[in-house]
């Protein structure tokens, strides 16, 4: 893997060579480059004018539901359905794609191929396959793609790490192109003395760590989901993870700019490398969290953070409200805790079970805890104060890792733990879903949420990132019978959240399991204000269609 590394002070020099043909600087393609920074001006002014008006239009609504009768929406541009192309259409599509990329294993229909790109057995919604899916190299590939795509009205979804469980790379009804990022997956830059690095956006987090480590650059980058989950998906679904109590979110800074390809086949950059920028809005946010439905990213600037030393405390209770008013009390001791996991009794079950860990674990309601300092004696204050603090509500059986082998050991259980239900019920599948609420109506949220999934009938362990108030839960379903029972305690579970203030989706998405959820959740002005972008950027409705917006029919039953 090539690479460029700098580093500047006390003599240091790190350098390798760039990956050379990748890098991509100009917002349109044409013989004649521009920088990256100059946009369209009737885009600027299109988002421009649609975003003044849907803040309008949202001070407006709010109004409405609290002082004034209700008020007509503003009109900002038709939300009428899109119209996509015939079959013959997506047919002339598949084979101008050929032509344009001739090399056999860049352009696939092998039907196997088109359906696992819109299949997951990690969820529980139905696998809809795609008509083709490409493999590009480049931001020149996209772009060439959206262009054949916008020629014949096909519909794009990108695809990454496959790791979303909200159905977020699923195919449209209609058929459509699955734009497979895995072959951009090089880092390009990796920018030391500025704790920063640049990447194509289908490497992983997992890959870019373990490339820091082997370069004996104590630097890393802290989004943690799922292993395999890639930097395209994790900025799509605004993911987050184990680490998120003490680092944040992909919501944060740590994304620090994207070149993003847009519907309309213009490559923008959001902005520079500088660690902080007050030049306008943050453009860089805006497909954060927007599911490839605004643009499909081919480049990625993200911000690193020092390695510091770690270890591992495991403690149980003996139920899921202490441990969760025992996570609130830890938190607001200042200690230095970069995670704090909870396993309820049944996910302790299934670890057992699954048979991987070294250890036979108690059948109780137990946080693991990773501990963060600058050296040993601060990790030893701190895993003093988790002790108190726990036995104070309760715990017992604390223990705290002895070396870091024995922390890795602690800890692969933890990060087992999605594995280690699917195995409790075999050949069953899962309802993963997740909700966040403020941390002090954590206690509530899980204690209640139990007692409701212990009724089902169902098997239905809890895992959750407690530490900022989200958790997990797994419900494996066997039939159609039970997928009913499981969709149904899950719409109580997001109600539950929701009335407390909470979200649908702490770190899963929208995809197409939550966007019901959303008007209740974010109101119909904001909801609305999602909607006026897609249009803006996306008025012919080809990027990732189905998924996140609510449907008009939802917007009216909320």
């Amino acid at each position: 893997m090539a690479l460029l590394v700098r580093a500047h002070g006390f003599g240091i020099s790190r350098n390798w060579p760039l990956v050379k043909g990748l890098r991509f600087t100009s917002s349109t393609i044409s013989s004649k480059r521009t920088s990256s920074f100059t946009t369209r001006t009737t885009t600027i002014f299109a988002l421009g004018s649609a975003l003044v008006g849907g803040l309008l239009g949202f001070t407006l609504a709010n109004r409405a539901q609290t002082s004034l009768p209700t008020l007509s929406p503003i009109p900002t541009g038709s939300p009428t359905k899109p119209k996509y192309g015939s079959p013959e259409d997506f047919g002339k599509a598949i084979e101008e794609l050929k032509r344009t990329f001739t090399d056999e294993d860049i352009v696939s229909t092998d039907p196997e191929d088109v359906y696992n790109h819109g299949f997951s057995v990690n969820d529980y919604h139905p696998g809809i396959s795609h008509s083709v899916v490409v493999y590009p190299s480049t931001t020149e590939d996209v772009v060439k793609i959206v262009k054949i795509a916008t020629k014949y009205r096909m519909p794009i979804t990108a695809y990454s790490g496959a790791t979303s469980l909200e159905g977020q790379f699923r195919g449209y009804s209609t058929g459509g192109i699955c734009i497979d990022m895995s072959q951009m997956n090089h880092i390009l830059e990796i920018n030391e003395a500025d704790s920063d690095l640049v990447c194509q956006p289908g490497v992983g987090w997992v890959e870019i760590n373990d490339t820091l480590r082997d370069k004996g650059i104590p630097l890393f980058f802290p989004i943690d989901p799922a292993p395999s989950a890639t930097l395209g998906g994790m900025i799509s679904n605004g993911c987050s993870g184990t680490n998120a109590v003490r680092y944040g979110t992909s919501k944060g800074e740590w994304f620090l700019n994207v070149t993003v390809v847009l519907p309309s086949g213009e490559v923008i950059k959001t902005r520079r490398r500088s660690r902080k920028s007050s030049a306008g809005f943050d453009t860089t946010k805006l497909f954060i969290g927007a599911e490839g439905t605004l643009g499909i990213i081919t480049e990625v600037t993200i911000r690193l953070t020092p390695v510091l030393p770690t270890t591992v405390a495991v403690v149980h209770f003996p139920d899921v409200r202490q441990a969760t008013e025992a996570v609130r009390d830890v938190m607001n001791k200042g200690v230095g805790i970069q995670c704090v996991e909870l396993l309820d009794d049944v996910f302790m079950h299934a670890v057992n079970n699954f048979g991987q860990s070294g250890r036979t674990w108690p059948v109780k309601d137990t946080l693991f805890f990773k501990l963060q300092g600058h050296n040993a004696a601060s990790l030893t204050d701190t895993a003093k104060v988790v002790k108190e603090v726990a036995e104070k509500y309760g715990g017992f059986g604390f223990q705290l890792a002895k070396n870091d082998k024995e922390a890795d050991d602690l800890w692969h259980d933890r990060k087992n733990a999605h594995y280690s239900g699917l195995a409790l019920v075999p050949g069953s599948r899962p309802i993963a879903t997740d909700v966040c609420v403020p941390v002090s109506r954590l206690p509530d949220l899980v204690y209640e949420t139990k007692k409701d999934l212990s009724t089902l009938g169902l098997v239905a362990p809890i895992v959750g990132h407690v530490g900022d108030g989200n958790f997990h839960a797994q419900i494996m379903f066997t039939n159609d019978a039970q997928l009913a029972v499981a969709k149904e305690a899950v719409e109580r579970m997001v109600h539950r959240a929701i009335a407390m203030d909470g979200t649908c989706t702490g770190e899963h998405g929208v995809g197409i399991g939550k966007k019901k959820y959303l008007v209740e959740e974010l109101g119909a002005g904001t909801v609305e204000l999602m909607k006026m972008v897609k249009r803006t950027l996306d008025p012919l409705g080809l990027f990732n269609p189905g998924k996140l917006y609510p449907d008009d029919d939802e917007n009216k039953t909320q």
